[in-house]
């Protein structure tokens, strides 16, 4: 059993005493997402929970995909879902499980059921069936259906899954109590006709089982120990348990929930998110401005700082919402101790040095990473003419403007210092050209001279370096609830979430970048080449996060 990675959480101390106690041999926890969509930050949590658990007492996890709504499915989805926990590093045991599989066996438990007299078919329409169903205040009321004969009733259900009823004209309904202060006691449906095909099972059903009846059944099949959910299912564990306690199931699995993972700034409804991409505001579920995994994998987020943030937040009985700068915090770590180090320049301004020989080519080095030479170093082409950052250079300012100005010196990052002598502008006025004058014996010393430099800027070889494009990402909403209080959250979309730069210059090192590799690009912030359209022929490069989380500071809270 490995050691957990945070302070012991009630999760964790619950299944140390049912191991303790022998009521458990052998811990089995599973991860049940419905194929309706992407992977979320928020599914990222419970991810962590279920395989986590299991790793930690020597267990096992299953996915399993609860796909009984077929109508809202796909095996895209499927098949991202599986791709997103690979990539966090998880392992599930044998082969994937479907809910479906289980449609014959889920089929003759309802079966059972009605011959316990224990469920009926119910003619009721959605309206009707509401009215009958009460308020949280006053109780149900029983459906004129509901002392329909057992015989009766199975011959509906057979003819039901046969396919003689319209959708909507039956329901299958488990006889539980219409006065349950718990609305999901309230004889709840267990059965709907859906005449829609199944991309597992094809056009052999058209009935198919509701969540709650399925899940905690297909638990029970599974062998599955500990039933972990998030707090929304809470009220569902009478139900689960109801079904468990009035079936032949093989197995009693056990239903947990813990407090669900919401980040600021973001918004995980797959609904919502569908709607964002649908309606063209994001590029696709693996935008990188999505909270979707596979959008933060494009962003360059890496599976160690998900898990990280994840262990952070901790595991408890309540939800919350979490600021998403300690997930920001938890990239910016892991990044900051594990991406190489190079130099980008993405408005660029060119620099002339009048001292240098203009058939002169250096290779400069650097290291690769500050703190661990195991990585390496990088060779840094230098010559007369540079790109240095449009920002990095003012005609005149003040001693608070630590970088390049006129008549003034600032060292190139790895190289040498220079002094600012005179610009060239264009018809329009703007700054075309810096020509500066290049510090003699200055590679790594201080000028002989004592006059020191103002700052550090960074550069790139204006006939050596490389042309990039260069996504600059950043928070989808300027809003911190965005759909909190049935605001419209589409209001808060932040128009600069994406800003493309495509003149960007790169150290010529950078081309040799494979896709999802992660860089610090210093004094810019840290990067990623584009999972998708970045190539030695044609480089792209998301930004991922700041350097440091400017926002504080300047009271912008938003984007």
């Amino acid at each position: 059993m490995t050691e957990p990675t945070q302070a012991a959480n009630f999760l964790h101390k619950l299944i140390s005493k049912d191991l303790a106690e022998g009521r458990v041999a052998r811990v089995v926890t599973r991860f049940p997402p419905e194929p309706n969509g992407y992977l979320h930050i928020g599914h990222a949590k419970s991810i962590s929970v279920n395989f986590g658990l299991a790793e930690q007492f020597g267990g096992v996890c299953n996915l399993r995909f609860d796909d009984t709504n077929p109508e809202k499915e796909s095996q895209e989805y499927i098949e991202s879902i599986q791709n997103d926990v690979r990539w966090l590093g998880y392992t599930w045991d044998g082969e994937v499980r479907f809910a479906s599989s289980y449609f014959q066996q889920l089929f003759d438990w309802a079966v059972y059921l009605v011959e316990q007299g224990q469920a009926y078919v119910c003619d009721l329409s959605a309206d009707e069936a509401r009215a009958y169903r009460g308020t949280l205040t006053e109780p149900g009321r029983n459906s004129p259906y509901r002392d329909r004969a057992v015989a009766e009733n199975l011959d509906l259900l057979r003819r039901m899954k046969a396919g003689e009823f319209e959708e909507g004209s039956r329901v299958l309904r488990t006889k539980i109590d219409m006065a349950s202060p718990n609305m999901n006691m309230r004889d709840p449906i267990i059965y709907r006709i859906r005449k829609v095909s199944h991309h597992q099972t094809g056009d052999d059903w058209c009935i198919y089982p509701t969540y709650d009846f399925a899940h905690g059944q297909e638990d029970a099949i599974e062998g599955v120990t500990h039933s972990i959910c998030t707090l929304e299912f809470e009220d569902h564990r009478p139900l689960y348990d109801w079904y468990i306690e009035h079936l032949p199931v093989p197995h009693r699995p056990y239903q947990y929930e813990f407090g669900r993972l919401n980040t600021s700034y973001t918004v995980t409804s797959k609904r919502k998110l569908k709607q964002l991409v649908d309606d063209g505001r994001v590029a696709g579920w693996d935008d990188p401005r999505l909270p979707t995994l596979a959008g933060m994998r494009r962003l360059g987020y890496t599976p160690a700082a998900i898990r990280r943030f994840c262990d952070m937040v901790g595991t408890t009985r309540s939800d919350g919402v979490v600021d998403v700068a300690m997930l920001e915090h938890a990239i910016r770590d892991d990044l900051n101790a594990n991406a190489p180090r190079a130099m980008c320049v993405i408005e660029p301004l060119k620099l002339v040095l009048l001292n240098y020989p203009e058939d002169t080519l250096e290779q400069l080095t650097a290291a690769a990473h500050p703190t661990r030479e195991e990585m390496g170093e990088r060779c840094i082409p230098f010559t007369r003419e540079l790109y240095i950052e449009r920002e990095d250079f003012r005609e005149q300012a003040n001693k608070k403007f630590k970088r390049l100005v006129l008549g003034k010196r600032v060292r190139l990052r790895n190289a040498y210092v220079v002094k600012a002598e005179a610009v060239v502008k264009d018809d329009s006025g703007e700054i075309i050209e810096v020509h500066c004058q290049l510090i003699e014996a200055t590679l790594g010393k201080d000028p002989a001279d004592g006059v020191k430099p103002r700052g550090v800027i960074h550069w790139v070889s204006a006939t050596r370096g490389k042309r990039a494009e260069v996504r600059l990402y950043d928070r989808l909403f300027t809003h911190a609830a965005p759909d909190k209080g049935g605001d419209n959250f589409m209001a808060y979309i932040n128009p600069d979430s994406l800003v493309v730069k495509v003149d960007c210059v790169i150290e010529p090192g950078l081309l040799d970048a494979l896709p999802e590799q992660n860089f610090q690009f210093e004094r810019q912030g840290y990067f990623v080449a584009d999972r998708y359209d970045h190539s030695a022929e044609h480089p792209v490069f998301n930004r991922t996060i700041g350097l440091r989380d400017t926002r504080a500071k300047s009271g912008n809270q938003g984007a």
